[in-house]
């Protein structure tokens, strides 16, 4: 794994030609010793992509990367003629089209990706990593922590889930959690989402050119708040080409070219087209945690939402939260 790790970082491979180099060849090693390996190659890795990037994501998954990473896609390939399947994750454009930039999206957290929030951290030792664009994708807690369950326990990879259960505390058997427990109980259910939404929201605000965006806005306002996306990476486009990017983005043209097996890469990626749940376009309402639990319930993950979440992030009570847009920080 070392010596296959040290010769893609030498040639001109893509980054997520890099990450396979490192999961493959430590498939068949025991569980503690691949993770142990996985997670230190792909920390440098993620720390590179980062330090490559003319932006860099932050956001918990089920926040809306992969939409704003859909929609900033769409914007270059218009400009530059490419095929619509092609997304940014990182560097698979710029490859090719050096005047497309790289974009690195990272959580922040789990696993080998803590490397960015170690770095990013109020504190922290100065890096180039601290002067770059940084956007932070802020998301109602409850609607992430629902959305959540389904991603873990229906659509991550199976790599993924093992450096995630690895690294927490209480190990997860997504063949077995329940909802309620998941979103309640768990060591990555809500109120380790409150904390993580509180620690982003402090980093940002510490760096030079950091923004907090949230997916609220970005459903309510699109083509506004794109366009305030690229203006952070310093780049110019044509109300044409924001408003095309927007109508590629739609929910309904995505969840469309999701289920026909549009996108080949990236994390649009088909996986049961009987299931709707295992979809990465799956509701994208805006409250929808609501649906999936009784008023008490709902009562008792809100009074969590509003005694610990930070106040100006604007989640306050339900009929306040549309009309409380997040500030820009840095």
């Amino acid at each position: 794994a070392w010596l296959l790790t040290s010769v893609t970082h030498m040639l001109r491979i893509s980054d997520g030609v890099k990450k396979w180099s490192i999961l493959l060849p430590t498939y068949p090693l025991p569980a503690r010793q691949r993770v142990s390996i996985r997670r230190r190659h792909l920390a440098r890795l993620e720390l590179a992509k980062a330090r490559r990037a003319q932006l860099l994501i932050i956001g918990h998954p089920k926040s809306g990367n992969t939409w704003l990473k859909v929609m900033i896609s769409r914007l270059f390939q218009v400009r530059y003629g490419l095929p619509a399947s092609r997304l940014i994750n990182t560097d698979e454009l710029a490859l090719k089209h050096p005047e497309i930039p790289r974009l690195a999206a990272s959580n922040g957290y789990y696993s080998y990706e803590g490397i960015i929030g170690e770095a990013l951290a109020p504190g922290a030792p100065d890096s180039d990593l601290r002067h770059k664009p940084v956007l932070f994708i802020a998301r109602h807690p409850c609607d992430i922590a629902v959305s959540w369950f389904f991603q873990f326990t229906k659509r991550q990879s199976r790599h993924k889930q093992e450096l995630i259960n690895h690294f927490i505390d209480h190990p997860i058997d997504r063949r077995t959690i329940g909802m309620w427990d998941f979103v309640r109980h768990s060591d990555i259910g809500l109120p380790f989402l409150v904390d993580y939404l509180n620690t982003w929201e402090r980093n940002v605000a510490a760096l030079d050119r950091g923004m907090v965006l949230r997916y609220e806005d970005l459903r309510a306002r699109p083509a506004e708040n794109l366009r305030r996306v690229v203006e952070l990476m310093e780049r110019d486009f044509s109300d044409d080409e924001i408003q095309e990017a927007v109508r590629f983005g739609s929910f309904d043209n995505l969840r469309q070219l999701e289920t026909k097996g549009f996108f080949r890469q990236g994390g649009l990626t088909l996986r049961d087209p009987k299931d709707p749940n295992t979809f990465k376009v799956r509701r994208g309402k805006v409250g929808g945690y609501r649906d999936y639990f009784t008023p008490e319930q709902v009562a008792e993950l809100e009074e969590i939402v509003r005694a610990r979440l930070s106040p100006s992030l604007g989640y306050g009570p339900a009929d306040e939260e549309a009309s409380q847009p997040a500030t820009a920080s840095g």
